[in-house]
């Protein structure tokens, strides 16, 4: 696919929402959009997020570092609610309420509003009208699997690949953020939206066409920095896909490691400003085993020692 046709297909969705392609709205999806948000912080007083996922929120964390003015829009009760669950959500909120940003839980957008084709707020659908300078939509993005469906490929929710990244074509292979690929770990088609799928994947991807019996295992990984907290989360979880959330550490402080179990297992930590324990919570993840939660959540007993 050309590389216009790629960016038409991204304007569609731009403009699913009203207003959604006036000068002033910003997207992060290519390092122009990055360089473009970098700028506007320079001159912008006012800015409105759409979506409180993690390119919202640092995208908020960056803009309120630079003296912005930020309100959150969110259609769900708490930020990153599908990924993290409430426990761990209210970490979030609590982290950018203290540094001054404006939440509003639970909202609906109807329209960006503009004013000589430039945004000037988003309207809400009880009537209610935001201004600002700059609308951010961080709403996410769908995978654009256009060329794959040309080409007669199983798509759903990305490129369907088996675990040496091969298509239902088996001379066409998918790697990155378009691939939702079969975790021999997981046991499900999972697709990574985090740059580390796409700095790790091509090299199963390159020795499976070489005829290698491969299969891409990495344990799922991404990262973020927001204000003074810095994470790691490692593993996969459903939305709701968990029986309970264990901590290790101080919450209130913002030192502690989270991990979600499910039948026992764990199925995904997160470290937060506590350093160089990913690869113990990640073998965590990939042995399987039934783990004590009093010892899970003890910081005296070394993580290597919490399996039944």
């Amino acid at each position: 696919m050309a590389l216009d046709e790629d960016r038409r297909a991204d304007r569609r969705v731009d403009t699913l929402l009203p207003g959604g392609d006036a000068d002033g709205v910003l997207y992060l999806r290519r390092v122009g959009d990055s360089d473009q948000i970098k700028a506007t912080f320079q001159t912008a007083a006012r800015i409105a997020v759409i979506g409180a996922g993690w390119i919202g929120l640092e995208c908020t964390a960056a803009a309120r570092a630079a003296g912005i003015e930020v309100t959150v829009l969110e259609a769900a009760e708490l930020p990153l609610l599908r990924v993290l669950g409430p426990e761990v959500a209210r970490v979030f909120a609590g982290l950018h309420r203290e540094h001054g940003v404006d939440l509003r839980f639970g909202v609906q957008v109807s329209e960006i509003t503009a004013a000589g084709g430039r945004a000037n707020g988003v309207r809400l659908a009880d009537g209610s009208h935001v201004e600002a300078d700059v609308v951010i939509a961080g709403v996410g993005i769908t995978p654009n699997t256009q060329l794959a469906e040309v080409a007669g490929l199983e798509v759903s929710n990305g490129v369907v690949v088996d675990a040496g990244l091969r298509s239902s074509d088996p001379d066409i292979f998918a790697a990155g953020d378009v691939a939702s690929a079969l975790h021999p770990v997981l046991g499900r088609h999972i697709r990574v939206e985090h740059w580390a799928n796409a700095l790790n994947q091509p090299q199963a991807a390159a020795q499976a066409m070489l005829g290698q019996d491969v299969a891409y295992d990495k344990v799922p990984y991404f990262y973020t920095d927001q204000y003074d907290l810095g994470m790691e989360y490692a593993g996969y979880v459903e939305p709701g896909g968990y029986d309970q959330v264990v901590f290790r550490g101080d919450v209130d402080r913002r030192e502690f490691i989270a991990f979600w179990l499910g039948e026992g297992r764990v199925l995904a930590g997160m470290n937060v400003n506590i350093w160089d324990v990913n690869d113990a919570i990640q073998a965590l993840v990939s042995d399987g085993r039934p783990v004590d939660p009093d010892r899970l959540s003890d910081p005296s007993v070394p993580l290597e020692e919490v399996a039944r």
